[in-house]
């Protein structure tokens, strides 16, 4: 087991390791469980039973759950419970399901307490780490939200075993991603014979992954600097995944997007890293993408982005592993380089 201290505006610590959901506590007596509906129901019951929650709320697998209408839902059913400011609203699942608990928890009563019991891989070293919550509009993806740290996260690995092989591996993307903008050795620990849910090495995985967005967020925790380049590749993604309507996951999407950001480290005279991204890509084995998408499918969302400004796109990208950058690039430059792009993935993914 690992615990690593997180000195944010109210500090909290993340715990990494197996058996961790036998061990969960918290000081708040009236609790909120939201959780993802597509969970055993064993792994629910028993966090139920271990927290004593007296309001258990499903919601949608994935993305699904990220609209308006079901953050309006829980809301009402908190305000309908009459819970007060002494609450404490925990969030069980996926990224997904752990950004929406966190803004509920971050908006009702304009905030209450928040804890996070991620389920999932990229759950575990990507969103449950930072303070990030939020929505999805049909505009665009996490276009609405707020910065509101847990006040504790447990990453139970063990719960990664009941996971799929293809949701663990979309999840070692964001692993993936952390290698890339520090030294490449947790790129190399992705990309080794027999790496998964039950390898023995895992919970040191994950705790070193987390440790890099940490490091990073404690530094930067509101994104107004360095904190921008743990969005390696999610350019591109967040607009496939906009553009597919969430078909293609974010994993997957950020798999796509990390080889088309190599590229474009590439031609900006960076260092080539695109025989790594090409071989993360075997490994992950992604959907396929729409058979006639274009650069003008993905451009609205791409303007859209967080990183944009008054002055055009930009992207996070890399001189070598390492030395990540924010460039901005002209609308041409993208296009020859998606184009590009999309005839790689026709002959490598597809």
């Amino acid at each position: 087991m690992k615990r690593i201290d997180v000195q944010a505006s109210v500090p909290y610590t993340i715990t990494v390791g197996r058996g961790l959901l036998s061990a969960v506590d918290m000081p708040e007596s009236r609790r909120v469980l939201i959780y993802d509906e597509g969970l055993p129901g064993s792994l629910v019951e028993h966090v139920r039973r271990r927290l004593q929650t007296e309001l258990n709320l499903a919601v949608p697998s994935g993305d699904a759950c990220k609209t308006l209408d079901v953050y309006g839902t829980l809301l009402s059913r908190l305000a309908g419970a009459a819970l007060a400011r002494d609450a404490a609203v925990i969030g069980l699942g996926g990224g997904a399901t752990t950004d929406l608990a966190g803004f509920v928890a971050a908006s009702y009563l304009r905030g209450v307490a928040f804890y996070t019991l991620p389920t999932t891989l990229l759950a575990q070293v990507d969103a449950a780490v930072g303070g990030k919550t939020g929505l999805n509009l049909p505009e665009g993806k996490n276009l609405v939200g707020a910065f509101w740290n847990p006040r504790g996260v447990w990453c139970d690995v063990d719960t990664l075993e009941s996971l799929p092989e293809h949701i663990f591996r979309e999840g070692a993307s964001e692993v993936f991603k952390h290698g890339l903008l520090t030294s490449g050795a947790l790129c190399e620990q992705v990309l080794a014979p027999g790496f998964g849910a039950s390898a023995s090495n895992l919970a040191e995985v994950v705790a070193d992954a987390v440790q890099v967005k940490v490091d990073v967020v404690v530094r930067d925790p509101t994104e107004q600097g360095e904190r921008a380049f743990l969005n390696f590749g999610h350019t591109l993604a967040h607009a496939l995944e906009a553009v597919t309507r969430h078909a293609l996951s974010h994993g997957e999407a950020v798999g796509y997007g990390m080889h088309f950001a190599a590229l474009l480290s590439r031609a900006q005279g960076g260092e080539d890293l695109t025989p790594l991204t090409s071989r993360f890509l075997s490994y992950l084995k992604p959907s396929r993408l729409p058979e006639h998408l274009t650069w003008e499918h993905l451009e609205p969302f791409i303007a859209r982005d967080k990183k944009a400004d008054r002055s055009g796109m930009r992207f996070v990208l890399l001189r070598r592993i390492g030395q990540p950058y924010l460039e901005r690039l002209g609308e041409d430059q993208l296009r020859d380089v998606f184009n590009l792009w999309r005839a790689q993935m026709r002959a490598v993914v597809q």
